[in-house]
């Protein structure tokens, strides 16, 4: 598998620290709608920008794998007029993505927001910050302006976004990486969240049979799933090909109520996990997430702190060096 950096947005320095820390990939967000009140789908990515990104990565000796954060808009999630507009400039993203050499775009299906937390400064280990989510704490916030959806709604929605999405990644060579809903429970304030389970993702793989569709195996989101075993996971889509790129972190919990960890301190046997990765022969990216805040950080960007990272990383080597010997 192949270590990875997320930088966002790209930064010289992050580029430096992850070649000092071992690493060989990058990952970077890019703009990709506007957010108040209703998110609009921006200009397509240009093929120029993506290549002068992917140059500026090459330079420091790493690879640019993935672009995640490239927000679908409102439009398109909650099937609203204009969406095959905004579906049009995805698909010219993408192509110009596959051009560009870039080959996994990271995407979510959640409509109006993204992920959620209810609070970003729980006291953790030794005085370190985490992120907590708590649905009670929601139950007296209103409905989004979008007001409520269905089950039923979303996936037809979804299923409109695959069909015309699908081909155009297959013939770009991009591979199409669903990330699940954050938090995985349904509804949120009022919103239908269908990415919640695994057999949502069961349904997604089932809906169309191509290299180009699978997913991000966000570990801590489906360790939020109430009664996944995450290693048993990472084995049911690592056997069938389908983990595209992996977010590798914990919690302590499920939905309706969690919070983030260190890495070493939540509920997942991590060893195994990393084991099931190295059995099913993953070699894609993997990426440390959302790491609690550390000492001397400000908390200004709640779980992308840098020692939070830094400490994820090596934790993340020992386990790869110790699941390699074990073989």
């Amino acid at each position: 598998m192949k270590l990875a950096m997320v930088s966002r947005p790209l930064a010289e320095a992050d580029l430096r620290l992850a070649r000092q820390m071992g690493m060989t990939d990058v990952v970077t967000t890019v703009a990709g709608v506007s957010m108040a009140p209703q998110r609009e789908q921006g200009p397509p990515l240009r093929y120029e920008d993506l290549l002068a990104l992917r140059q500026r990565v090459e330079a420091q000796g790493l690879r640019l794998s993935v672009i995640e954060g490239y927000q679908l808009s409102d439009r398109i999630t909650l099937g609203m007029p204009g969406r095959d507009e905004d579906l049009a400039s995805v698909c010219e993203s993408i192509r110009a993505m596959g051009r560009a050499g870039i080959p996994v775009y990271c995407y979510n299906f959640m409509a109006v927001f993204n992920w959620l937390r209810t609070a970003n400064d729980v006291v953790g280990r030794g005085g370190a910050l985490v992120t907590q989510f708590n649905a009670a704490n929601l139950a007296n916030v209103p409905p989004t302006y979008a007001g409520e959806t269905t089950d039923e709604q979303m996936w037809e929605n979804f299923r409109y976004f695959l069909q015309r999405v699908l081909p155009v990644a297959e013939e770009a060579g991009v591979k199409l990486a669903l990330h699940p809903d954050d938090p995985p429970m349904s509804p949120v304030r009022g919103l239908a969240r269908i990415m919640r389970d695994m057999d949502a993702f069961k349904r997604v793989l089932d809906m169309a049979d191509s290299p180009s569709n699978g997913i991000t195996f966000c570990q801590g989101n489906f360790a939020a799933m109430p009664g996944v075993v995450i290693p048993d996971a990472i084995r049911y889509f690592g056997e069938r090909k389908k983990i595209f790129f992996a977010h590798f972190r914990d919690i302590r919990g499920s939905v309706p109520l969690f919070e983030e960890t260190f890495h070493d301190e939540g509920k997942t046997d991590m060893a195994e996990a990393m084991r099931a990765y190295l059995d099913v022969g993953y070699d894609g990216p993997m990426r440390p997430d959302h790491a609690p805040t550390m000492e001397g950080e400000s908390n200004e960007n709640p779980g992308y702190m840098v020692r939070g990272q830094i400490f994820a990383v090596g934790y993340m080597k020992g386990l790869i060096d110790a699941a390699r010997a074990g073989r």
